[in-house]
């Protein structure tokens, strides 16, 4: 997370992009927590979910601008998939912590050789 990549490993390929943290679904009690609410995010992985917040203030959407609300899962995919296009990103990924799931945008993607890993890992 501090340098603000999402890494892919597969078989001798790696796959590296920019990404940014949109908000995470807290899968025990279904909430989503907006990742410019969460301060256990840096700043430099918040953009995205602040561009999402400037525009539900533009356009008077409570569920963009409340830090947190009840959520399915599907309404978390709509959430990143908004961000996804309002910042131009390439796509989402939703990532495993803990009991949670964190959902990311992220940007171009760079392949090259890598080394074998059979789990996707992100920093």
């Amino acid at each position: 997370m501090s340098q603000g990549d999402l890494i892919f490993t597969f078989d001798k390929v790696l796959a590296k992009c920019p990404a940014q943290i949109v908000g995470s679904l807290d899968s025990t009690d279904g909430s989503w927590l907006w990742g410019w609410a969460n301060p256990s995010i840096p700043e430099s992985l918040q953009v995205d979910s602040w561009r999402v917040r400037e525009y539900g203030q533009q356009h008077q959407i409570a569920r963009l601008t409340s830090a947190e609300w009840l959520c399915t899962e599907e309404e978390a995919w709509q959430m990143a998939a908004l961000a996804c296009k309002l910042c131009e990103a390439q796509g989402v990924y939703r990532g495993p912590a803990g009991t949670a799931f964190v959902f990311i945008t992220f940007g171009n993607v760079v392949v090259s050789p890598g080394t074998r890993s059979p789990v996707p890992t992100s920093r």
